[in-house]
């Protein structure tokens, strides 16, 4: 821990719990002041209470552009600027047993916040940055927009139009040098599977869930875990100055994931390959 965002003003949204209170108290830990944006008040101000005078609570829901125009407007207030937009708000959706189950029930209302939220964050935080020196746009997407699979459809088709919408931005708002990246998380635990399963039984809900994570674990090339601190050290390094000349791109947080099957485990700890 260090300055690396000392002087820079932050937004979060989502950013109560989960990977969102990973990045807030990251960006805390290297020097920002931060804007906790999320519909869980109480979460919300019991992690600003933790972060001091550096860090203050908006009650906001994201899939609500006028409760972003005034988190935006009250962060330029209360900390003199932005430099930071983190859009990391995002539901899951209901799961299904198959897509021929599903009644899309819950699709306007992952859109909003998964799709709408993103677009309208990333706009008002760029029109202060623009006339400002420039920023940094953050999107949360996961490897779900990355990769196709099964299951939980909307909430797939959301964060791909993350990722595509995070390239566009940056080709338009790069001229006012304000930057708009991308981090793809997965196999992260937080509490996105138990939200999907919230209709199942405790017990169906908890074998799917152990499934899916043993799933997860056997598709991932490095052997652990990886934990909402690894989400947050990638949001430090595209907030700060080291990524200066990065913009449109789209970091998969995964543990290889998206890069391939893993091969069989070895015991003896030794690589080999040939060229």
């Amino acid at each position: 821990m260090g300055n690396e965002l000392a002087g820079k003003v932050a937004v979060v949204t989502g950013g109560a719990s989960g990977l969102g209170s990973a990045m807030v108290e990251r960006f805390v830990a290297e020097g920002a002041r931060v804007v906790v944006g999320d519909i869980d008040a109480e979460k919300g101000r019991a992690l600003a209470d933790r972060c001091g005078a550096a860090a203050l609570f908006q009650a906001t829901d994201a899939g609500d552009p006028g409760q972003l125009t005034r988190l935006v407007a009250r962060t330029v207030q209360e900390f003199d600027g932005l430099h930071i937009m983190v859009n990391n708000a995002g539901i899951s959706g209901k799961m299904h047993r198959s897509i021929l189950d599903d009644d899309f029930a819950d699709f306007q209302r992952v859109m909003s916040v998964n799709v709408l939220g993103v677009l309208a964050g990333t706009r008002l935080a760029a029109r202060y940055m623009a006339g400002h020196g420039g920023g940094s746009i953050i999107n949360l997407s996961s490897v779900g927009g990355v990769q196709a699979g099964g299951g939980v459809m909307t909430y797939r088709a959301s964060k791909a139009a993350v990722i595509h919408f995070t390239k566009s931005a940056a080709i338009e708002l790069a001229q006012y040098d304000v930057r708009v990246n991308c981090i793809a998380p997965g196999n992260i635990p937080t509490d996105l599977l138990a939200k999907a399963s919230s209709t199942m039984s405790p017990e169906k809900a908890e074998r799917m869930t152990r499934a899916m994570r043993d799933a997860m674990n056997r598709d991932r090339p490095l052997p652990r875990e990886g934990t909402p601190a690894d989400v947050a050290e990638a949001a430090v390094y595209f907030a700060g100055d080291r990524s200066r000349y990065l913009t449109g791109t789209v970091l998969a947080v995964d543990g290889g994931t998206t890069a391939g099957k893993p091969l069989l485990r070895r015991n003896t700890g030794a690589a080999s390959g040939s060229s």
